[in-house]
């Protein structure tokens, strides 16, 4: 109804009251106490309001309340146990609020209870043994997404007229109960995602009503009873990522009424039975990442209903039938990548019209990739890799490119390590202006590189590495601004590295290594400041290296070996601080290394062989903490091995062999484990015998004026020792007192956090920073993933040393991380920090970001789960502007900025620059800005800041969500946005044209007009949000009341 307010008090006048429901409005605050004088009130409802505080124990004196529900409101605390009082109620319901600790014992003793329902809360502890011996009538216990612990009661089986259990999403352990399958009347049982081991009891056979049985997400294992397959009327069979192990056995056919099957990533081996052909309703079939042999039987291409077909990464081989076409009509999604299938791929799979994506790479197919594949007019996935394809054309071009223009949605073509042996055509400029990926490496390609490739200005990764191509790179590169990564590395190529790659600012990895370009590395380079790889090795480029080069502060990795290079390595090298492999080798590069090689803490691999270097090796070389490799052989240095580099505790391999080197061989630290191949060709080199060098000459003296001077020298050094100490020590206050608390020392951020980590375990559990462990980039800095000593994953968010900004930045996320609690806010374990080094240890998401699942290929959100998600931030920008003392603007809210869990659980993140508001204040002025297309007016035009700037965002975001369209999509220029796109559908009740087709593609037209109103409630309530005027637009608490009551409408089923 949208009324707003408090509850009036003086409801608890109108004693002769029997039913009151208030659900599905805006009232806020406490249930106030003149309630209890309503004891004639059998009904209560006063689910999806904003009410807080914790539930009343006066609710226990309304003895005669037959149904109470307080879902989807903020009440926090604990269960009051005097609810045991009210022993007339049937139903119990106090989902989706914030509630804690134990639920009282007596709860269970209510023995009219028909459901109760405690789900989506922080509830911990364990279920009484005896908790169903008093619940002869319940039908549902819905105590899924909490905190519960502790074993599944045996005692289940004594609710004898259980219909619906759901306890996933909890850290329920030990076994499934065999008394379960005593439940007769049992329709849904949902375990999934807790820590349940042993076996799947057979009795669960005996569950003759069963729709949906899901256990995925546990430790089960064991093989999957026959039992399970005589229950004929399963709908839905959840059972992946356990460690079953056995045979599919094909008593699987029995399961007629099955729509949809999971048993990925287990360990099932055997032949694939071919009675799943008789699941005619079967619409997912999902067996990937198992052990499964022998041939696809034939009848799983005869399954009309048949949507997804995921059978990835088994051991499966034969080939595919010729007339694929004519059995699946429905299939959108086919998987059948990293088995060993063979055979060619017949031309009837382009008649599956409806197909958007196509894996079948990494198989053994033969003969000729299919004609006609622009006949799959969605297709937006197409992976072909690691096979034997080639392609028929009586031009010798890749005549398939030509064909595949007509699939306007293509995002990703995947066509590499096939012997495709043609000519890249012009047409390679009509793909769809979608596409992102193309992967064409060793493919054995021909000519040039056509200028039509600038058409693709979307394109973000493309790589035709290891071809035989000539020519140059086209001109037109310049147009894909879009482009991370450049690949064309050992392709024939040649002519000047063009100076339209600088006009790549996005570019993050740029491969032209074994080509035959030539001149000089462009000075412009320094433009692509995104830069992180860059190899241009083995090529014949001359002249000096451009001193630009240096000011690329971000590079990770710096290959310029094997070209004709010439002139001095600069001091500048030392501005490299983030690098961790550089190669200069083989080049004609003179003069001395420069003492700031010794700024690069990071750096693993140092090569500079082959050139003509003189001087000593710097002192400094010592500082470089992380060397693993350094090669310097064959140049003309001269003096003595530093000892300095005896503390690089990394150091495997040292080579400084053929140069003019004299004296002592350290011995120590990492030169224990080297040998004489790192040190010939030096022959003024003196020490150990296992190095094959005279000993040093005052290796042997040891008579009593060497005792003297070793005494005296003891005593001296003793001093200085001592002297240094001190000296230390008074630095070290006078800096501890300047220095803030969240910037003391290597790992003192959070006072509340009881791990310690060091910024050595960090470069142990990120391998150095390794860029296989790169997660993702922003503009102050790199996260990492990591896995300490004990297992324990965790993600590394490094800022940028270099840039006061990520300073700035580094120490907002401490002032606001340090202090937040909230179960949709990123956490935080611990920091490192030092004057050259600032880290955040953050939980770490297995599941990426937001972004990740509105685009990538292989990421799917249904309807159901981007509201959950949008909810999920709705909860945590709410506590931000409302349930914190100190009101905190986000200022950057984007779908890459919001983190999902193992569960699938929203965590806003990346608080670099968020604002928090003064006491009294409602906005303040900022010169930081946020991403484009989702700042808020006033905040780009003024700098305005206030909470009503993360309520614009949010409502871009939730738009983006659900339409799957960036606010920067190239649809979108002039007065067209993403905001005036929606309003217009809205108005024009045509919300089915904006409304993402992945969330509408249902089974009937009933599911796909729900859908459509739904989604179109949420677009409504996201357009509030983006009110031109900040006034006018809603506040977090009420839009996240308003999604909560838009779920409850349209997703009640299975739920009280």
């Amino acid at each position: 109804m949208g009324l707003s307010g408090t509850i009036p008090p003086q409801l608890g006048n109108l004693s002769f009251l029997v039913l009151l429901d208030l659900s599905f409005n805006l009232f806020g605050g406490v249930l106030p106490q003149q309630l209890s004088f309503l004891h004639r009130l059998k009904f209560i409802s006063f689910e999806a309001n904003t009410l807080s505080g914790e539930i009343p124990q006066w609710l226990g004196l309304l003895t005669k309340l037959e149904y109470l529900s307080l879902r989807n409101n903020s009440f926090t605390g604990s269960i009051p146990s005097s609810l045991s009082n009210l022993t007339n109620l049937r139903v119990l319901s106090f989902a989706y609020n914030r509630l804690s600790g134990q639920i009282p014992t007596a709860i269970f003793n209510i023995s009219t209870l028909e459901g109760i329902s405690f789900k989506g809360n922080e509830l911990s502890g364990s279920l009484p043994s005896d908790f169903c011996s008093k619940l002869p009538l319940v039908q549902g216990i819905y105590l899924s997404r909490n905190k519960l612990s502790g074993e599944i009661p045996s005692s289940l089986s004594e609710c004898s007229q259980l219909r619906y259990i759901s306890l996933s999403y909890n850290s329920f352990s030990g076994q499934i109960p065999k008394a379960i399958g005593k439940l007769k009347f049992l329709r849904i049982l949902h375990l999934g995602r807790n820590n349940l081991n042993g076996v799947i009891p057979s009795e669960i056979g005996n569950l003759h009503n069963l729709d949906e049985l899901a256990i995925e997400l546990n430790q089960i294992s064991g093989t999957i009873p026959l039992s399970i397959f005589n229950i004929s009327s399963l709908q839905l069979l959840r059972l992946h990522r356990n460690q079953l192990s056995g045979n599919l056995p094909k008593e699987i056919g029995n399961l007629t009424k099955l729509k949809r099957l999971g048993l990925t990533e287990n360990k099932l081996t055997g032949v694939l039975p071919r009675e799943i052909g008789k699941i005619y309703q079967l619409n997912t079939l999902k067996l990937n990442t198992n052990s499964f042999t022998g041939f696809i039987p034939l009848e799983l291409f005869n399954m009309s209903n048949l949507r997804i077909l995921d059978l990835l990464a088994n051991s499966l081989s034969g080939s595919l039938p010729t007339n694929l076409d004519h059995g699946l009509p429905s299939l959108e999604e086919l998987y059948l990548a990293e088995n060993d299938l063979s055979g060619s791929i017949p031309d009837s799979i382009t008649n599956c019209s409806k197909l958007r994506i196509l894996e079948l790479g990494d198989n053994n197919f033969t003969g000729f990739v299919p004609h006609f594949l622009g006949n799959l007019r969605m297709l937006e996935f197409l992976s072909m890799y690691n096979n034997n394809l080639r392609t028929e054309s009586t031009s010798s071009e890749l005549s398939f490119i030509t064909s595949l223009a007509n699939c306007r949605s293509l995002i990703t073509l995947r066509i590499a390590n096939n012997p495709l042996d043609g000519i890249i055509p012009a047409s390679i400029g009509n793909l769809s202006i979608s596409l992102q990926e193309i992967m064409a490496f060793n493919c054995q390609i021909k000519g040039i590189i056509p200028p039509e490739i600038g058409n693709l200005s979307n394109l973000v990764k493309f790589s035709l590495n290891g071809n035989e191509l000539f020519g140059n790179i086209p001109p037109t590169v310049n147009h894909l601004h879009k482009l991370q990564g450049l690949y064309l590395s050992n392709s024939n190529m040649r002519g000047s590295i063009p100076e339209g790659l600088c006009d790549l600012h996005n570019l993050d990895s740029l491969f032209l290594s074994r080509n035959k370009f030539s001149g000089q590395i462009p000075e412009c380079l320094e433009n692509i400041t995104s830069l992180r790889y860059l190899y241009l090795d083995s090529n014949m480029l001359n002249l000096s290296i451009p001193s630009s080069m240096w000011r690329l502060t971000d590079l990770l990795h710096l290959d310029l070996s094997s070209n004709f290079l010439s002139g001095i390595i600069p001091l500048e090298i030392g501005n490299l601080v983030s690098a961790t492999r550089i190669n200069l080798s083989m080049n004609q590069l003179s003069e001395s290394i420069p003492s700031t090689v010794g700024n690069l803490i990071s750096l693993t691999n140092l090569y500079l062989a082959h050139n003509r270097l003189e001087g000593s090796i710097p002192e400094s070389m010592g500082s470089m903490i992380s060397l693993e490799v350094v090669d310097l052989s064959n140049n003309n240095l001269s003096g003595s091995i530093p000892k300095s580099l005896e503390t690089l505790k990394y150091l495997v391999y040292f080579n400084v062999s053929f140069n003019g080197l004299r004296g002592e061989i350290p011995n120590g630290g990492p030169f224990t484990n080297l040998t004489m191949e790192s040190f010939k060709g030096n022959e003024a080199l003196c020490g150990v015998p296992r190095f094959n060098v005279p000993l040093c000459r005052n290796a042997s003296n040891h008579g009593p004026r060497m005792k003297i001077a070793h005494f005296a020298l003891f005593i001296i050094s003793g001093i200085v020792a001592f002297i240094s100490l001190v000296s230390l020590a008074f630095v070290i206050l006078i800096r501890y007192r300047r220095k803030d608390k969240a910037a003391n020392g290597n790992d003192g951020l959070l006072s509340t956090v009881p791990e310690r980590i060091s910024y050595y375990e960090l470069l142990r559990s990120t391998e150095h920073f390794s860029e296989t462990n790169l997660l993702g980039r922003g503009g102050f800095g790199s996260v990492y993933k990591g896995v300490l000593k004990d297992g324990k994953f965790l993600a590394v968010k490094v800022f940028n040393s270099l840039s006061e900004t990520a300073s700035k930045s580094f120490d907002v996320e401490c002032e606001i991380l340090r202090n937040v609690r909230h179960r949709n806010l990123i956490k935080v374990i611990s920091s490192c920090s030092n004057e050259d080094f600032n880290a955040l240890v953050l939980e770490y998401m297995p599941n990426g970001n937001l972004d990740q699942w509105l685009y990538s290929h292989n990421y799917c959100l249904d309807i159901l789960q981007r509201l959950n998600l949008m909810i999920d931030v709705a909860c945590a920008l709410e506590y931000l502007h409302h349930g914190y003392s100190t009101r905190i603007v986000h200022c950057d809210l984007k779908p890459i900025n919001v983190l999902l869990d193992e569960d699938m659980v929203a965590h806003v993140s990346d608080f670099g620059i968020a604002k928090l508001m003064g006491e009294g204040e409602s906005t303040m002025h900022t010169i930081t800005l946020a991403t484009m297309g989702y700042i808020a007016p006033e905040y780009g035009l003024e700098g305005l800041v206030s909470t009503r700037c993360d309520v614009y965002s949010y409502g871009v975001m939730v738009m983006e969500t659900f339409t799957r369209k960036r606010p920067s999509d190239e649809m979108f220029g002039g007065d067209l946005t993403l905001k005036s796109w929606v309003q217009s559908s809205v108005n024009n009740e045509s919300s089915s044209e904006v409304i993402d087709a992945n969330i509408l593609n249902t089974e009937n037209e009933q599911a796909f007009e729900k859908n459509v109103q739904c989604a179109s409630s949420i677009l409504e309530l996201a357009l509030k949000c983006c009110a031109e005027s900040s006034g006018d637009r809603i506040n977090m608490k009420e839009a996240l009341t308003e999604l909560q009551k838009i779920k409850v409408r349209y997703f009640r089923r299975g739920s009280i």
